[in-house]
């Protein structure tokens, strides 16, 4: 079910402090089990938003960053950010994959309304505007949400080892050979 009382635009700077607000919670909620505890607990909304402001700021071909805001009430107060992404050029190179799918985070009350499709699709979209066909999304193999990704037509194209809090992970890359059709998934037509 798309949820249509939830925008989705480009994020600015003025959308730091709501941007970390999920960030911070998203992860509370989504790595317990996965990345250790004390990590988790000495997240901070400060800091991240201060890196979510630069990330909002990005704006060149292929790279920024979108939100996803509550304008109706239907989660949180209206206006409220509930969702956000990030996308741009490839930090892990990823075999026939020119753009990446940096980050993905939603509140957990906003899950399961086509949100994150549409942030997909938005972020696919701008991909394809640049002249960027194909992108790839790295997440954690242990990840509870990563089906989410092969329901968009994400297939697993790598998998890699990392070192994170002192934890060691594998991480799993999700890859699109072709934006297109995840691009037609509809972002709605108030992205901007």
């Amino acid at each position: 079910m798309t949820d249509t009382t939830v925008a989705i635009r480009r994020a600015s700077a003025s959308d730091a402090d709501g941007m970390a607000r999920v960030h911070v919670q998203s992860w509370r909620s989504t790595y317990p089990g996965l990345i250790p505890a004390q990590f988790l607990v000495n997240l901070s909304e400060p800091p991240a938003a201060q890196r979510w402001a630069a990330i909002a700021e990005t704006r060149g071909p292929g790279q920024g960053a979108f939100v996803a805001v509550d304008v109706a009430g239907r989660f949180s107060a209206p206006g409220t950010i509930v969702g956000i992404a990030s996308f741009g050029t490839r930090r892990v190179a990823v075999q026939g994959h020119a753009g990446e799918f940096h980050a993905l985070y939603l509140l957990d009350d906003a899950k399961g309304y086509g949100i994150g499709r549409r942030l997909m699709a938005a972020m696919a979209d701008r991909f394809l505007a640049a002249g960027v066909r194909s992108a790839a999304v790295w997440c954690l193999r242990d990840n509870p949400s990563r089906w989410f990704y092969e329901r968009l037509g994400g297939i697993k194209v790598a998998e890699r080892p990392i070192r994170f809090a002192s934890t060691d992970l594998v991480e799993i890359a999700y890859g699109w050979r072709d934006l297109t059709p995840l691009a037609r998934l509809s972002a709605g037509p108030e992205v901007r």
